[in-house]
């Protein structure tokens, strides 16, 4: 894993006493150690709900290394949305694959399910929480949670898109408001699933969910 180097630094007037061997040396920590640390604030708090000091805190060092090695809390955040993307919802993208529209469907949907009731996370999606909880101080960071939104609907579309060519679905469906759906199911189980809703309540969700799809 890579490692940030982060230099030591002595307020002015203060000696040093270290050896001769420790000068200069710099502390070192693990960087997806730490953002993996700083999405679980981030999750549990949303972006506004987690102060500097939780997440300095979560992540083993101080503010200065924070600001060296990821930027502001903003630039931090959109670092974490991109570890998440790559981990806890990396269903999202590997759904895409799917041979056929229902099987993308499905997937995203189940596996939102499994990563919105995993024990070893916060309950709740981190961008929808967020984007929730977002006021006026936080506008920027609220029109990346959009921007990213919007980028993942039309990722669906554009897969039903493909599957609509293939004589996946009949000519009358109209593949945009069908992605909006699926995402629109996503969202709301993400909403319910913060305030205690089940994996077994959500999985009845799913099912009901795909009993609409267009044959």
């Amino acid at each position: 894993m890579d490692k940030w180097l982060i230099g030591t630094y002595l307020p002015l007037g203060m000696k040093e006493t270290k050896s001769a061997s420790t000068i200069g040396r710099p502390r070192e920590f693990d960087l997806e150690e730490a953002l993996n640390r700083a999405m679980q604030v981030f999750w549990e708090k949303g972006y506004e709900g987690a102060s500097l000091s939780d997440l300095t805190e979560a992540m083993g060092i101080n503010r200065p290394s924070l600001y060296a090695a990821f930027g502001n809390k903003e630039s931090l955040f959109k670092k974490v949305l991109d570890n998440y993307g790559q981990g806890p919802a990396c269903h999202v993208h590997q759904a895409l694959q799917e041979p056929t529209a229902r099987g993308v469907a499905e997937f995203l949907l189940r596996g939102t399910v499994d990563m919105l009731t995993n024990p070893k996370t916060p309950h709740g999606c981190l961008a929808v929480q967020s984007a929730l909880a977002c006021g006026k101080d936080a506008e920027p960071v609220k029109m990346e949670l959009n921007r990213r939104r919007s980028e993942m609907e039309l990722a669906i579309r554009k897969r039903f898109e493909r599957a609509k060519e293939d004589g996946d679905f009949p000519a009358t469906v109209d593949v945009a408001d069908l992605a909006r759906y699926i995402c629109v199911v996503a969202n709301g189980m993400s909403i319910q699933a913060s305030t205690g809703a089940s994996r077994e309540e959500l999985g009845k969700t799913v099912d009901l969910a795909l009993l609409a799809w267009p044959t």
